[in-house]
């Protein structure tokens, strides 16, 4: 991998782990091994980060791991020979990690589908993921060349995906369009901020479906899928996602997690080269809040 930085001042380190989605001990494992070069010159975890600096190193290979299979009753929408699109409920994490391998979809993938990419890592089949409370579809790759394909197919803004969002306060646009950087917070690492520090560039567009006395009902399309994305970027305009427990800024309604459902997905299969177009309501955890508000 190629980056070029983009500020002065920060160690090596911790630059690599707010731009790229790698953690800080893995990058600092490949800094350790000698995998990390700026200016074509080995370095240290202390070494400074310059703006313009041209960082290069080998991605780690996935973490291999036996994930155990689990039986779970899972919502496939679509399912052929090389992929499948999954209606993932709210609370459902969706995959495992270090210390928490079982409970989560992946393990439900692993044992549903006979065949599924990247077998051997922590998230087979996991092209895109949600949030844990948020609920909707996703697309899994059944082997490893429509797992790449499918991937492409997201940067380059090939797969449409919509969504529903409930959000504080009542926007006045009917439609706009939100770009601004996405980094980790530097006062909390387990939540995103806008900001121009060691970030990513993103962008949601978004239109008013309907308004309410004290909130709006949103779609929102995805240019970019930084995490957290519209939850951040939502927050940052001042118009929160309802019953959001991090970026919510306002009363809890109960524990159902942010009202945030990914509705839709579009894209052309990149095998078959068949258009898929499937649409999903949210759950009825999702409609009840909603209709508070009515």
């Amino acid at each position: 991998m190629k980056i070029i930085a983009e500020k002065t001042g920060d160690r090596i380190d911790f630059y690599l782990a707010n731009v790229t989605d790698y953690s800080r001990s893995k990058i600092a494992k490949l800094i350790k091994e000698g995998s990390v070069y700026i200016n074509d010159k080995p370095i240290s975890s202390s070494t400074k980060v310059k703006e313009g600096d041209v960082i290069t190193f080998d991605e780690p290979k996935p973490e291999v791991i036996d994930v155990s299979p689990e039986e779970m009753n899972l919502d496939i929408k679509y399912e052929d020979d090389f992929l499948a699109v999954i209606n993932k409920p709210s609370g459902l994490v969706v995959h495992p990690a270090v210390g928490n391998l079982s409970h989560t979809l992946v393990n439900g993938l692993v044992h549903h589908f006979n065949s599924i990419s990247n077998e051997k890592t922590i998230r087979p089949g996991i092209v895109h993921r949600l949030d844990k409370d948020t609920s909707g579809l996703m697309v899994v790759a059944k082997n490893d060349s429509v797992h790449e394909m499918l991937s492409n197919m997201i940067k380059e803004k090939k797969i449409e995906r919509k969504y529903l969002a409930l959000v504080w306060g009542t926007l006045r646009s009917e439609k706009g369009t939100i770009e601004a950087p996405i980094g980790r917070d530097a006062k909390n690492r387990q939540k995103y901020t806008v900001t121009d520090i060691n970030a990513k560039d993103a962008r949601t567009h978004f239109k008013v479906i309907e308004r309410f006395k004290n909130a709006t009902l949103i779609e929102c399309k995805l240019d970019t899928g930084r995490t957290h994305q519209i939850r951040v970027h939502m927050e940052y305009i001042g118009y929160p996602i309802v019953n959001d427990p991090v970026y919510g800024r306002r009363k809890i309604i109960n524990d159902f997690g942010q009202m945030l459902h990914s509705k839709s997905i579009k894209f052309i299969h990149p095998v078959t080269g068949e258009e898929i177009n499937i649409e999903v309501e949210p759950p009825k955890e999702f409609t009840d809040i909603l209709n508070q508000f009515k």
